[in-house]
């Protein structure tokens, strides 16, 4: 395996690239970034007295505001960050946002600022490093700081309007991955449950009465499957073991659940699912 040896550039101070150049490689592939499959909406985005949003990315119903700054991030790329994101929020409710900021130098200093602004408002820091191979130049994307996630507050859930199963069968074909998802909870709980639809989510009860110990949110490829259960090193490993995607947001597990889940990790599943039982009180 041959060495190669990377030298780094400051795009700040380089000659012959600049922003608009670093913008345009973003708008090729979002993805370079580090979001994921994310996919761009729109570039310089105009914003209602307060300038210009450089990138705003979707996945699924997650939006990105994201700023990019060439050298050392400061004071007006943190607020630039977090009054476009507030702007967005406002303007469409129905997306959950995330402020990203992406800058050549984040330092400990910016890091400790945004981490107390991220208590409250969600946001992502990305150091770029620009590096320079063969006479052509590469950028390299690490997040340095991921979004806090909000406290999942069961009585927004509770309000959510109901619904009933032909709005989400028309929205997502994996409503039959939900199905799956249930009647494995049902066997590893067995409390006769039954699923209720609403707009935000689908979620489960007896009799008429919902307990939301566990619920789903059906996606275009996975289930997002929530599971109330306290944050366990020993889960965590079995999930990673077992290359399922997760996060833990107030008291639950957040799971993305794809088909091949089903097939071939259905006991760990089933096993949290019960897991989760001690909260249903039903």
């Amino acid at each position: 395996m041959e060495y190669i040896k990377l030298n780094k550039l400051t795009l700040k101070t380089h000659q012959a690239i600049n922003e608009a150049w670093v913008q345009e490689r973003i708008a090729e592939d979002p993805s370079i970034i580090g979001l994921g499959d994310v996919e761009l909406k729109d570039k310089e985005r105009r914003q209602p007295r307060a300038g210009r949003l450089d990138f705003l990315l979707q996945d699924e119903n997650r939006r990105y505001c994201v700023e990019l700054q060439l050298g050392r991030t400061d004071e007006s790329h943190i607020i630039r960050t977090i009054e476009y994101w507030d702007i967005e929020r406002k303007r469409f409710p129905q997306y959950e946002h995330i402020g990203v900021i992406i800058a050549e130098d984040i330092t400990s200093r910016f890091l400790n600022v945004i981490s107390l602004f991220n208590s409250n408002i969600p946001l992502i820091a990305i150091q770029l490093s620009a590096v320079h191979i063969e006479e052509k130049i590469g950028l390299h994307f690490v997040k340095v700081l991921d979004e806090t996630a909000f406290r999942f507050e069961e009585e927004e859930e509770v309000e959510s309007p109901v619904t009933d199963r032909a709005y989400w069968e028309n929205r997502f074909e994996t409503v039959g991955l939900v199905d799956q998802l249930f009647t494995i909870l049902n066997e590893n709980v067995d409390l006769n449950l039954t699923l209720r639809y609403t707009k935000s989510y689908i979620g489960i009860g007896k009799n008429n009465i919902a307990n939301n110990f566990v619920f789903f949110k059906p996606r275009k490829t996975y289930v997002l499957l929530h599971i109330k259960l306290n944050q366990s090193d020993e889960i965590e490993n079995e999930m990673e073991e077992f290359d399922i995607e997760y996060s833990h947001r107030g008291n639950f597990y957040l799971l993305k659940i794809y088909p091949n889940h089903i097939d071939n990790y259905s006991v760990p599943i089933g096993k949290w699912l019960k897991m989760a039982d001690v909260y249903s009180n039903l």
